[in-house]
Order: C-alpha cells, then sequence, then structure tokens
C-alpha cells in the first residue's frame, strides 16, 4: 500500500467516516459532498461537460472532441440513494473515459427521500432506452456505477436481461451495494476497518430509499437477480470495507448464471477509492485495469 493511502485511510477514518454518522440531513450530506467532490475529484485537462437533457430529467454529457459515433459510458452516481450527482462523479468519469477513448454521460436520477424506490431505477432504465432510441447501438455502451450507483447498473442489467431487452456490451461496478438486506458478514466483520461507512446507518438509508418496499426486490437488490444471456461484468471492492461481501456474492451469484466476471478485491483501499485518482497511485492502476477492460469489450462487440 502506498504511503498516499496510508495518509488517506487516516484522514477519512478522522474526518468523513464520523460525519457520515452524524449527518442526519440530507441537505447537509449533499451539499458536503459537492464541496469535496469540487476540491478533490478533478478532471483531465480538456474534458469538455455539456449539460443536457436525457429520459426528461438533466444529465452531464463528458467528451473529448469525439464524434456522435465514439462508445458511450452511461454512468451512476453513488452516495446512498440519497446524496451526490454527475457533478461529484465528473471528474472520475472523465478520469476513465479518456483512458478508455469514450464519451460519458451522467444521468441525475431522482434521490431519496423525496423520490424513493423505484423512481432512481425507473430512471436509470429510461436513460438507456432514450439512448437507444437516440441510436446509440447498444453494443457500443458500457454501464457502470459506483456504491449505490454501482446497484443501479447491475439492477438495470438483471431488469434488461429479464425483459430479453437489447444488452450493452458490459457492465461495470465500483464498491456497489447489491444486497438491501444487508445479510452479508463483512457488514459487522469489517464495521471497525471501514474507514468511511458506519454501519449504524445503513437501516436508516436503506428505509429513506425503500420505505415500505421489500428489499429482495431484484430492482432493489441485484444480488436476487436472474441474469441470462447477461454479457461481462468487471467489479471491484476493498478487503476492509463493510460492503465487501455485496461484492463478493454478486461475483459468485454471476457466475453460477454463466456470466463472465472480472473481480478485483483491493488490500485496505477504502471506499470506491477510483475517486481519489487525483492522490492515489492505487486508484489510477484501478481506473487503467477498468478502462482496458472496456476497450476490450467495446473492441470484442465491434468484431463480432
Amino acid at each position: 500500500m502506498s504511503w498516499q493511502a496510508r495518509l488517506l485511510n487516516a484522514w477519512l477514518r478522522l474526518t468523513e467516516k464520523p460525519f457520515l454518522s452524524r449527518a442526519a440531513n440530507p441537505a447537509v450530506l449533499r451539499a458536503s459532498f459537492e464541496v469535496k467532490a469540487a476540491l478533490f475529484f478533478r478532471a483531465p485537462w480538456g474534458t469538455k461537460s455539456v449539460r443536457r437533457d436525457l429520459a426528461g430529467l438533466p444529465a452531464l454529457w463528458l467528451s473529448r472532441s469525439q464524434t456522435p459515433d465514439t462508445p458511450l459510458l452511461l454512468y451512476f452516481h453513488g452516495g446512498a440513494h440519497v446524496f451526490g450527482s454527475p457533478r461529484t462523479m465528473r471528474g472520475t468519469v472523465a478520469a476513465l473515459a479518456k483512458r478508455a477513448g469514450i464519451r460519458a454521460v451522467l444521468p441525475r436520477y431522482p434521490l431519496a427521500p423525496e423520490a424513493p424506490f423505484p423512481a432512481a431505477i425507473d430512471h436509470c432504465m429510461a436513460s438507456y432506452r432514450a439512448l437507444l432510441d437516440e441510436g446509440v447501438d447498444p453494443a457500443h455502451i458500457i454501464v457502470g456505477g459506483d456504491s449505490a450507483g454501482g446497484n443501479l447498473a447491475l439492477a438495470l442489467l438483471g431488469q434488461l436481461c429479464v425483459e430479453g431487452a437489447a444488452l450493452p456490451a458490459g457492465v461495470f461496478a465500483l464498491s456497489p451495494l447489491t444486497d438491501m438486506t444487508f445479510s452479508g458478514a463483512s457488514i459487522q466483520r469489517n464495521a471497525a476497518k471501514d474507514v468511511v461507512l458506519p454501519t449504524a446507518r445503513l437501516a436508516e438509508t436503506a428505509q429513506a430509499y425503500l420505505g415500505d418496499h421489500a428489499p429482495v426486490d431484484p430492482r432493489a437488490s441485484p444480488l436476487f437477480a436472474d441474469f441470462p444471456g447477461a454479457p461481462p461484468v468487471w467489479l471491484c471492492a476493498g478487503d476492509t470495507e463493510i460492503l465487501l461481501d455485496d461484492t463478493l456474492r454478486m461475483a459468485d451469484h454471476l457466475n453460477a448464471q454463466g456470466v463472465a466476471v472480472d473481480l478485483h478485491v483491493a488490500s485496505d483501499l477504502p471506499h470506491v477509492w477510483p475517486m481519489f485518482h487525483n492522490l492515489l497511485p492505487e486508484a489510477r492502476a484501478t481506473l487503467d485495469e477498468l478502462a482496458a477492460w472496456i476497450g476490450a469489450r467495446l473492441s470484442s462487440d465491434r468484431s463480432e
């Protein structure tokens, strides 16, 4: 582990985890994350950002002078379904898109508690379908997300598979939440080790998102979804995260259904560490690996 990662872990444990443990107002969480993202998660020079609606809601489109035929990343930001926005993941997604040589779009999906389940996943599905309606070839689409956004990306894939719809070239998820019942052993095993996420807030945020809806609904918990004919999936998590088992069990579930899975488990790195690509060499290495996987998926689908 790099010295930068050691310092970051210590800083997150002393500042971010206590803040997330006590901040009860969604407005406070949202404002804080926006400020931190603007300060720490910068996009590469030359990134072009355009705000244009997708499926009736604002979306952030990122490019580097590519054409409309350039493959596209449809990315869903994280934030426990309660906070976060396209702006908070703009820098990370831009850094990944630059490495992969693709465009990206980040929808502003509805947040809980104002818009509880299934508003977010419904808008994610509508966003995907809107891209197809605009003429984007699904074989030129990669779907991805982090944390709660990874939940949405995997839930979207499950729904597309069950419906027999046109499928993207691949799907990836960074430190995803996949089980809203929180039955993974790492929830408690890593409670003290996780430097970001407080275990005590999980039930509260789930209630804000789900309300009275069953947490085992596959659109809420993709761990319980079916994935017939799914394209390859790329997953990563840190071995000290409380959501580690969400990733490990998701990989096992997908493998059992015949889905090709690339699983990456990092040692002692924080939740969604690729966000820190401006600080961590490990984050940059992970983005390099993911970009190579994206390139292989898009090259494969264009040659088939």
